[in-house]
């Protein structure tokens, strides 16, 4: 995928400053699908002439005698949208669209090392952003918008190169009874609370947050220090899940709901834990190794009533408070 707008423009002529119209206009005639031509000084583009104004000044009542044979300064934008070949393809679309609406189809200018390269045409940038954003799409959870599995398989793949990494599963804790007592609604609206909660507690950390699925989420850092920014989460899901109880669930801690052997019972609140496996103490070769090691952590964690935290250095479970 062509993420660079460099990588999608064309080669387009250039003319200096004081040359006459008619050349302008013998361009365009040669080049029937030509939009546009650049004008530069020094070979950095200074100001575009688009085919459609160009012709609507000089098809005017006098506007051939009037401009033919002077310099194109007199008809030039001198105020082109103008960017860096390696400017994202989804900036540049922002820029391009953010213009004035006289300039909204105007072509984009791309430089390289600060001489011109080419120009993107309105429908090109468009169509190569929407399949950016329909590739970026489908990488995404659809629930969360965070990114899903082949993302998270390719940053686990990155972290065994690491010098230092630490990967934090999160996992919600009877979500199920929840979802069973409240419907798949306000299951949902939980679920892309919780996602928030991570994303914005540990993305300061630089960690890479990312849905598995479900009730489960992943956090990737290139460090161990995930202590306080964990906590800090597991703290702000504690102080605010009551929102999403009634009152006499909430007083209770608990909703009457099937488990998993299909029988009703009291089942406690949502929790939120995280297993946490680092490089620290041992090696991992493969992914599957750290899933492995982190499910073995879970298995643990749920040992332990509401929130909790536990990571690889096989202490016993303990609360985050």
């Amino acid at each position: 995928m062509q993420n660079k707008v460099g990588e999608i423009s064309q080669v387009i002529p250039s003319i200096a400053p004081g040359t006459r119209c008619e050349r302008v206009d013998r361009i365009f005639k040669e080049n029937p699908t030509l939009h546009g031509v650049a004008v530069t000084e020094n070979d950095y583009p200074i100001a575009l002439i688009m085919r459609v104004r160009f012709y609507q000044r000089i098809g005017t009542l006098y506007g051939y005698t009037l401009y033919m044979e002077r310099p194109v300064q007199l008809i030039m934008d001198p105020d082109p949208l103008v960017v860096d070949y390696d400017c994202p393809i989804t900036e540049v679309s922002k820029l391009a669209m953010g213009r004035d609406k006289e300039k909204l189809y105007d072509d984009v200018v791309v430089t390289c090392g600060g001489q011109l390269y080419g120009a993107v045409s309105v429908r090109d940038l468009l169509l190569h952003f929407a399949e950016i954003q329909a590739e970026t799409a489908s990488f995404m959870n659809p629930l969360t918008g965070l990114p899903g599995n082949v993302s998270i398989s390719e940053w686990l793949k990155g972290a065994l190169g690491q010098e230092h990494y630490s990967v934090l599963y999160f996992d919600l804790d009877n979500f199920k009874a929840y979802n069973d007592t409240y419907g798949f609604k306000e299951g949902d609206r939980l679920l892309q609370w919780t996602a928030d909660l991570i994303k914005n507690g540990m993305g300061p950390t630089g960690g890479l947050v990312g849905h598995i699925g479900g009730d489960d989420f992943i956090v990737v850092l290139d460090h161990h220090h995930y202590g306080d920014s964990c906590r800090s989460v597991l703290r702000a899901f504690d102080e605010t899940i009551r929102g999403f109880y009634s009152e006499a669930h909430f007083m209770r801690q608990s909703v009457l709901a099937e488990n998993r052997s299909g029988k009703m019972e009291e089942i406690p609140l949502v929790s939120l834990s995280v297993a946490v496996v680092t490089n620290r103490f041992r090696s991992f070769n493969l992914i599957e190794e750290i899933a492995a090691e982190a499910a073995s952590l879970k298995k643990r964690c749920k040992l332990h009533k509401g929130s909790c935290l536990i990571d690889d250095s096989h202490l016993e479970p303990r609360a985050y408070v």
